[in-house]
């Protein structure tokens, strides 16, 4: 209960963390834009702290990290786990993981979205003189004479044609 309340007022504010239940919190390792960023989700047993938390790395956030490098973080924060059993530890966990960002990172591969101007267009080329002209739109007479009507001799509707009564 300590430390539960412990860790809502350090995090409070912080865009990072997320407290999924009292007892399951997320905390998000790097910015939003960072292709190399990664997403903790720490959950208490029963027994805790006794007992170790379950780290998982299975949000939809890490789908872009490959399975050895999410193995590899989860075995060295199992490390981290192992030395702090039996103390409150949520927190340690969340910090060590951000101070080694980098080194639990290095060897994944940064993929960069290239934007969609470099796609490359599949169809017939454009070849000028062989754009067919944009076709107007043919009224009939009734039609005609019902906008002339409308109109005045410079095909502007009259001033006030869209006004409403007020005093009615």
């Amino acid at each position: 209960q300590m430390e539960l309340e412990a860790l809502r007022s350090i995090y409070e504010g912080d865009l990072c963390f997320r407290e999924l239940s009292p007892v399951s919190f997320q905390y998000r390792i790097g910015e939003s834009g960072d292709p190399k960023a990664f997403l903790i989700e720490v959950s208490w047993p029963e027994t805790y702290p006794q007992t170790a938390p379950v780290i998982s790395m299975d949000a939809f956030f890490n789908n872009t990290i490959s399975s050895a490098i999410k193995q590899s973080i989860l075995d060295k924060l199992m490390v981290e786990v192992e030395a702090n059993l039996g103390t409150a530890m949520t927190y340690t966990l969340f910090e060590y993981a951000k101070d080694n960002k980098e080194l639990f990172m290095e060897n994944q591969p940064v993929n960069t979205v290239t934007s969609v101007s470099n796609s490359i267009a599949i169809g017939t080329p454009d070849v000028p003189g062989s754009k067919k002209k944009d076709k107007k739109e043919q009224l009939s007479k009734t039609q005609k004479r019902k906008l002339a009507d409308k109109t005045d001799n410079k095909g502007e509707l009259p001033r006030g044609w869209n006004w409403v009564d007020v005093i009615k």
